[in-house]
C-alpha cells in the first residue's frame, strides 16, 4: 500500500508514540518524544508510518512535502471555546481598563447578557458567516480540533440556533469540531431562576439530544450564576440524554465546581483560577482533566490558575483558549502557549503536551499525537531553531502549513 503523501527531511518530528497513552501527567508533561531528521507518511487521511530519513526509500513518483529545517507536530486541540457569537464587546474592554470587575460589568447588563442580546438580533446566516471567519483563522494558527459551546442564546430558540450553526461549521469545514450545550451560562433577564432551569432541563436538553446537536453539556458553576445544586440538576439531566458533563469551575471564587465535576463524571473542569489543596487532592483521585485558560486570566488581569501545583501533584493539565467576545477574544493557540509559559510558568514542552495529547484527552478525540493509524492532523512549522522558539517568539505565526486528514488546509508562506 503506497502512502498518499510523504513529509520528508523533518528537522524534528514531535509527539511520536508507538502505543500512545491517553494523556501525560506530572513530570512526564515535560517530555516530548521526538525523532530528528525524520519522515512521515500519510495514507487515506491517517498516519501510515514514520521514522528516520535514512530508512526511507522513495520511488520518485510520490507526493512529497520537504520539511527541511522545520518541525512537524500534531495540530493543536482547543478543548474550550465559545467561538460562535455575535459582534464584539470592546466597550467592556475599556470598562475593565477603567477598573470595573467582571461581576460589575455583568450586573450592568454587560458580559454574557450583552452577547445574548446581540446574538438574538443576529440571524443564523449572519452568525455562520462570523463564526466561519473565526474558525478559518484558528486553523491558520494551528488548531485542528476545537470544542465550541452554545451559551449566548439563553432561550430554547437561540441556544438551538447556535448549536445548528456549530453543526453547519462541522459539515462545511475540515476543522474537527465537537459541540457543547451551555444553556446554563447565565440567567436571562426577566425570568425566574427556577423557570429557566426548568426550561433547560425539560425543553432544551431533550431538543438538543433529539437533533444530536451536542456531545457535552456544561454549566457555569459560580457565585452569581449557577450554584452547585442547580448545576448538578442540569448536568444530571444532560447525562440522562447521553451528554457528557463539563464544568466552568472556580473561575472567580471557590465555587464547588471542581467537586461537582468529579461527582458527575465530567470529562474536564475548566478555568480553576480559584482552587486550593482540597480541590487538587480531589482531582488526584479522579479522571477529570484540569483545563486552564490563560487567555481569560490574562485578558481579565485576574489571578492565574496554579499550573505548577497541578503538574507537581501529578495531574494531566490541558490548555485551551476560551475564545469568546468578553474575556478571551483570541483563539490563537500559539499565543496561549506563550501565555502558559510566561504567566503559568509552564515549560514549552508542558505547554505543548497540554494543548495536544492532553487537550485531546479533555475532548475524547484521537488527535493530539503522532502514531500509526491516528488522524493525520499535523502542523509543519516555519524554519525555526527549536520547538521552544514557538512560545519564545510570541505574537508571531510560526506555522507554515496545517494538514487535517492529510490535506493541507492552511498555508502561510
Amino acid at each position: 500500500m503506497i502512502p498518499d503523501l510523504y513529509i520528508t527531511n523533518i528537522k524534528g518530528l514531535a509527539q511520536v508514540y508507538k502505543n500512545p497513552p491517553q494523556c501525560v501527567s506530572g513530570s512526564a508533561m515535560d517530555e516530548i518524544p521526538s525523532i530528528t531528521n525524520a519522515f512521515l507518511a500519510v495514507k487515506n487521511g491517517f498516519i501510515h508510518s514514520f521514522g528516520r530519513m535514512e530508512d526511507l526509500r522513495l520511488q520518485g513518483k510520490e507526493e512529497v512535502i520537504n520539511a527541511h529545517d522545520r518541525f512537524v507536530l500534531p495540530a493543536f486541540v482547543d478543548s474550550h471555546t465559545h467561538l460562535v457569537y455575535a459582534g464584539s464587546r470592546e466597550t467592556e474592554f475599556v470598562d475593565k481598563i477603567r477598573g470595573l470587575s467582571y461581576a460589575e460589568i455583568a450586573s450592568r447588563g454587560g458580559g454574557i447578557l450583552n452577547s445574548a442580546k446581540k446574538l438574538r438580533a443576529t440571524s443564523a446566516e449572519e452568525l455562520l458567516i462570523e463564526a466561519y471567519a473565526r474558525a478559518m483563522e484558528v486553523m491558520t494558527t494551528g488548531t485542528g480540533t476545537v470544542e465550541i459551546k452554545s451559551g449566548y442564546g439563553l432561550d430554547p430558540t437561540n441556544e438551538l440556533k447556535i448549536l445548528r450553526v456549530i453543526k453547519k461549521l462541522e459539515k462545511d469545514l475540515p476543522l474537527k469540531i465537537k459541540a457543547t450545550f451551555l444553556g446554563a451560562h447565565a440567567f436571562p433577564e426577566n425570568v425566574s431562576r427556577e423557570y429557566y432551569i426548568d426550561q433547560i432541563i425539560n425543553e432544551m436538553v431533550p431538543a438538543v439530544a433529539e437533533e444530536n446537536l451536542a456531545t457535552f453539556i456544561d454549566v457555569f458553576c459560580e457565585e452569581g450564576f449557577f450554584n452547585v445544586e442547580e448545576s448538578e440538576r442540569i448536568l444530571e439531566a444532560g447525562k440522562r440524554y447521553g451528554l457528557q458533563p463539563k464544568v466552568h469551575a472556580n473561575q472567580l471564587h471557590v465555587s464547588g465546581g471542581v467537586q461537582l465535576g468529579i461527582k458527575t463524571g465530567a470529562i474536564s473542569v475548566d478555568h480553576l483560577e480559584s482552587i486550593g489543596r482540597e480541590e487538587i487532592e480531589a482531582l488526584k483521585k479522579s479522571n477529570v482533566v484540569p483545563t486552564l485558560l490563560p487567555g481569560a486570566a490574562f485578558f481579565l488581569n485576574s489571578k492565574m490558575p496554579p499550573a505548577r501545583e497541578l503538574i507537581e501533584a501529578g495531574l494531566p493539565v490541558a490548555i485551551a483558549s476560551d475564545y469568546n467576545p468578553g474575556s478571551s477574544p483570541s483563539g490563537n493557540m500559539q499565543m496561549m502557549l506563550s501565555l502558559a509559559c510566561v504567566l503559568l510558568r509552564m515549560t514549552p514542552n508542558e505547554g505543548l503536551n497540554a494543548m495536544t495529547i492532553n487537550g485531546a484527552y479533555a475532548m475524547n478525540t484521537p488527535s493530539g499525537v503522532i502514531s500509526q493509524g491516528r488522524p493525520a492532523d499535523l502542523i509543519i512549522t516555519k524554519k525555526i531553531p527549536s520547538l521552544h522558539f514557538m512560545p519564545y517568539s510570541y505574537g508571531t505565526n510560526n506555522i507554515e502549513k496545517v494538514l487535517l486528514d492529510g490535506m493541507v488546509v492552511a498555508d502561510n508562506p
